[in-house]
């Protein structure tokens, strides 16, 4: 005898994945969204102020090794500011490689926004260094 899918079982199940896609989906875009927003909102010194406070209450550091966490971050500083300074002529070779070719491929109207988004990201960025 030959079994026969019932209809609205199938129906259940369909509404039953689609929801599940739905869910994933918005979970990833709140998730890129959230993430997105702390990063573009928060100067250096708060995101790094949000990190320490995070190791400090979710590993529940002792005032001792709070104390040696905060000169671990403060040399760890030393050596990323020695870094950007050593690599940064190499890097903004890299973005300048990368912002003319992008300017080869866009019209003069195009161009002209191109060059505004560049000198808000650079306002924007000049700003946040500041803070």
């Amino acid at each position: 005898m030959k079994r026969v899918i019932n209809p609205v079982f199938l129906y259940v199940v369909l509404v039953f994945l689609s929801g599940v896609v739905v869910g994933v989906f918005g979970f990833e875009l709140y998730h890129a969204h959230h993430i997105a927003t702390i990063t573009l909102a928060a100067s250096p010194n708060e995101l790094l102020q949000r990190w320490q406070a995070e190791l400090v209450s979710r590993l529940q550091l002792t005032p001792e090794q709070a104390r040696k966490l905060d000169a671990i971050l403060a040399a760890s500083h030393v050596r990323y500011h020695a870094l950007r300074v050593k690599y940064w002529p190499e890097v903004k070779a890299a973005q300048d490689w990368q912002a003319e070719q992008i300017r080869n491929i866009l019209d003069p109207v195009q161009r002209a926004e191109y060059e505004k988004m560049r000198a808000e990201r650079d306002r924007d960025l000049e700003q946040r260094q500041h803070e």
